[in-house]
């Protein structure tokens, strides 16, 4: 990869970020937080963006953040009003400032018509005519006009008082810590005038480039009455990171200009442009006391980014260390030493740092779910334009870390939800008023962790679901039977029924069939289920609950027909041993579980697989009740329950194929390959229809009355 192109990668890295804090900045902003330090963190993102964008003469993008930070330096100006006109301008241009970022990332041509409108609106804001040019953005910074001849500019005459010459020159450190030599200059310049010079001197020519070690340095010369101890200060936390040298001199007024000597080729004059730097909080002399003198030497900014091939190859090496001590924990058991000896001790403290091993690595991966949901405030706005309504996006647990696969592979399912939320959930705008609700409609959306798993829900504050009508149209649908009768929570789960949809009209949310069932099969593809809650009049609210990881998780090791396997833990509610009373039979083979006054469909998970038990096998008695996506409820068969341990996930599609039922494998403490089994699909392929087999139940329960 040459250099160019690594330094282009790691300025769309760093807009990912800039992006991120423009859009918490904007959701500060709209929550009514104007200060000056939020509006100046707005400022600073899309000007760093636009500074970026121009060093790659990324023209679109430089002239879209350059009429919107132009708005937004006259907010912060207080010349422009921050109000919700204006906030909702401001919203849809960071939408769009990220759209013009991922088409310059991608290399593909950005809409004009729609850019255009978006500059309209901004002119708007800043009370110009459409299309208006409100001023030209700075010319892209450009290595040719480091050949310029400055032989003849002269300095400025100097009056009396007192200057400082400054030699400043930063190191690696300094640009890894996040510091900026401009904000340092332009503090500088809120003292007294300044000039400054650039020394080029030190800079490789282009093939020996390396971006890692900066060749940079600065000399100014400071005019302004404060005293030196203010001026330390401004480089109070950049000190270790720089070199450093600060001289104080007192200058004789002169009457005319005195002649200079022309400046070495290698060196350039910056002309710091005030208006357009944002500068940190103002610099203030230390009182005596306070440790005036004692500086602290902040070290390299205490983040590294590591290509994720590299990480996912630790985490496998983990696994297989993980394995590796099982299996030594198995052979040591098995020569059934006292519980004393050094051999097993050692084991035990094997056991536990390999544990402390897998936990940290797995936090490697681990990331705040705080970026996926600023995208949703998006599709928020999207979607409420889409159907006139005006609904907000209240976001809660945003700093809740998951598994980065699983954040990313949220990203889709998360969409679909909201977008119902907006579409179905939340009642028009004359539906609301005549409600009594606020016109406007809220979207919640949280995360949590709770027992192992991160918890993400969806909730409005709509209608909630009109129950009656779900049934009525699954019927004509014939998604049912038609004489079906179903509780709340098995009329809720019609929703996920592939081809449901409730919208009357296509539109460009809702009305194909296409939806929930996709959100489920997603979400049950990362391993956790889909619950629904509604009140009519006060809302839905959607629970995922899914793993924290998709490399380990807890399983109970069961044995079916012989074989060892295991069942994901979040999957079952509980182990049961039944008695003769409470197992029905339906048909020629099927059977119901009475329990709790409900009828639960029981599978045989041998059967479910295809495995046949010996004919001196004795009768399996233990069930495990289990909670699946497309079934609910249901109890499943295995012979034997030998306990609950972590187990390492190793797929099979790329190393053997899918196989029915059977959603991954691992390796156990013996060597021995486990299946990890898939409730929700050995459920699918075994249960009888839950109309048919209530329907049974009853008709059962019946013909047991008529002959007691």
């Amino acid at each position: 990869m040459s250099a160019q192109s690594s330094i282009r990668d790691m300025f769309f890295e760093e807009s990912e970020e800039l992006l991120e804090a423009l859009a918490e900045g904007l959701a500060q902003m709209n929550a009514g937080n104007h200060d000056d330090e939020t509006v100046n963190a707005v400022f600073r993102a899309v000007h760093s963006i636009k500074g970026g964008a121009g060093a790659f003469k990324l023209t679109a993008l430089v002239a879209f953040a350059h009429r919107f930070e132009t708005v937004l330096d006259e907010m912060r100006g207080h010349r422009i009003a921050i109000d919700s006109s204006n906030l909702q301008v401001l919203q849809r241009s960071a939408d769009h400032l990220a759209d013009l970022v991922e088409d310059a990332r991608t290399e593909s041509d950005a809409s004009s018509v729609q850019t255009e409108g978006f500059l309209v609106a901004l002119d708007a804001c800043l009370g110009a005519s459409p299309g208006a040019v409100v001023s030209e953005p700075d010319e892209p910074f450009s290595f040719a006009a480091l050949s310029l001849d400055l032989s003849d500019i002269a300095m400025p005459a100097e009056a009396a008082g007192q200057h400082f010459r400054i030699e400043f020159r930063p190191h690696a450190g300094l640009y890894a810590n996040g510091h900026d030599p401009a904000l340092l200059i332009a503090t500088l310049a809120d003292l007294g005038d300044v000039e400054v010079e650039l020394d080029l001197s030190r800079l490789p020519d282009l093939p020996d480039y390396d971006p890692a070690k900066p060749s940079l340095s600065w000399r100014i010369r400071l005019k302004s009455e404060v005293e030196e101890t203010v001026v330390q200060d401004v480089f109070e936390f950049v000190e270790g990171l720089c070199d450093l040298d600060i001289k104080r001199e007192v200058v004789e007024a002169v009457s005319e200009p005195a002649p200079q000597p022309p400046m070495p080729a290698d060196e350039v004059v910056v002309a710091v442009e005030r208006t357009d730097l944002a500068r940190p909080a103002p610099v203030t002399p230390k009182e005596e006391g306070d440790g005036a003198g004692l500086t602290e030497s902040r070290g390299p900014k205490p983040t590294l980014r590591v290509d994720l091939d590299r990480v996912d190859r630790l985490i496998n090496a983990v696994g297989e260390l993980i394995i590796n001590q099982s299996m030594i924990a198995q052979r040591v058991q098995e020569l059934r030493l006292a519980t004393d000896a050094d051999v097993v001790t050692h084991v035990e403290d094997y056991r536990l740092l390999a544990r402390d091993i897998q936990e940290a690595v797995m936090a490697i991966r681990a990331q705040p779910v705080k970026p996926l949901f600023q995208r949703m405030s998006r599709i928020v706005r999207e979607a409420a334009d889409s159907t006139g309504k005006s609904a907000r996006l209240v976001t809660h647990g945003e700093g809740t870390e998951v598994d980065k696969t699983v954040v990313e592979r949220l990203a889709d399912p998360l969409t679909h939800m909201i977008r119902n939320a907006v579409d179905h959930g939340l009642e028009s705008l004359e539906g609301r008023i005549a409600a009594g609700k606020d016109p406007c409609g809220t979207i919640h959306l949280s995360a949590a962790h709770r027992s192992g798993a991160v918890i993400i829900t969806i909730r409005d504050d709509g209608a909630g679901l009109n129950r009656r009508k779900i049934l009525e149209i699954a019927k004509k649908k014939n998604l049912v039977s038609q004489d079906a009768e179903l509780n709340d929570a098995e009329t809720d789960a019609l929703l996920f029924l592939p081809g449901f949809s409730t919208a009357s009209t296509i539109s460009n949310l809702s009305g194909r069939g296409v939806g929930l069932d996709v959100v489920r099969n997603a979400v049950a593809a990362l391993g956790g289920p889909v619950s629904i809650a509604s009140n009519p009049g006060q809302g839905t609210e959607f629970t995922i609950s899914l793993p924290l990881t998709l490399a380990v998780l807890d399983g109970m090791v069961v044995s079916v027909a012989g074989q060892v396997m295991v069942i994901p833990i979040t999957a079952i509610l509980e182990t049961i041993r039944p008695g003769v009373n409470d197992l029905h039979i339906v048909g020629t083979n099927e059977q119901l579980l009475s329990i709790r006054g409900k009828f639960i469909p029981v599978v045989d998970v041998a059967k479910g697989l295809g495995f046949t038990r010996p004919a001196n096998h004795p009768e399996p008695k233990t069930l495990l009740l289990v909670e699946t996506e497309k079934q609910g409820q249901c109890a499943l068969i295995v012979d034997r329950v030998f306990d609950q341990r972590q187990v390492v996930i190793k797929g099979l599609d790329t190393n053997y194929g899918a196989v029915p039922g059977v959603s991954a494998a691992t390796v156990l403490g013996d060597g021995q390959i486990a299946l990890i089994l898939d409730p929700d699909a050995i459920a699918n392929n075994r249960v009888l229809p839950l109309a048919e087999a209530r329907t049974a139940a009853k008709l059962n329960e019946e013909r047991k009355l008529a002959v007691a």
